[in-house]
């Protein structure tokens, strides 16, 4: 098949993306998927399986809006938490889900949310100009039926319009952004305040 030049550039932004990640530690083994929506509405995605550190460009698959393979590549389970978010929100154009160590510790003191406030860190994610500002994250318990998971999902995001980000429990966190370069911001920022809560609640991630 001959990708689109939209297509290889998004391909090596998600190459680029996880290895920054993987040096952070935040994806380990095979875990995590990344995605970046192309200009056409289709979707570059990471295949199954792949350690997100050692991405090649074969290591990266189209699907359409569907979450339908256009390449013959076997994509993750999780595809369709990518495009339930990029139906949800016509302006997003990137989402990451790493499985980081602080995300899933996280999940396992605080049960349904994990709130951020007064934080100048906040100042990091989209649209937020002030430290006084309030941030929850909810966290879902993990699911193997996927359908399952992302109605879940669904039903909190019609409830609660201002969501950066969400959490699996005892899996890993997923956010979103204009561009792979600000959704890694909001991963970066997000973990860093994840470990200042945990740290204030007695448990040193690091």
């Amino acid at each position: 098949m001959k990708y689109s030049e939209a297509f290889l550039t998004a391909t090596q932004q998600l190459i680029d993306a996880g290895r920054f990640i993987d040096n952070k530690g935040w994806v380990p083994a095979t875990s995590g998927n990344f995605s970046a929506r192309l200009p056409d509405g289709t979707i570059a995605i990471t295949v199954s399986g792949k350690h997100k550190g050692q991405l090649q460009q074969d290591d990266i698959m189209l699907i359409d809006a569907s979450a339908n393979s256009l390449d013959g590549k076997k994509p993750s389970a999780e595809t369709v938490l990518h495009t339930s978010l990029y139906k949800r929100y016509p302006d997003i154009q990137s989402i990451l889900h790493p499985h980081s160590l602080n995300a899933t510790l996280i999940s396992k003191i605080f049960k349904s949310e994990i709130v951020l406030e007064d934080y100048e860190l906040l100042k990091a994610l989209f649209g937020i100009t002030t430290h006084e500002s309030r941030v929850v994250v909810p966290i879902f318990a993990n699911d193997q039926n996927i359908f399952r998971l992302a109605e879940q999902v669904e039903q909190y995001l019609d409830k609660h319009t201002d969501c950066y980000a969400y959490i699996i429990a005892g899996h890993g966190l997923y956010t979103w952004g204009s561009s792979v370069q600000e959704t890694l911001r909001h991963l970066e920022a997000l973990d860093f305040l994840f470990d200042c809560e945990l740290r204030l609640h007695g448990v040193k991630s690091r």
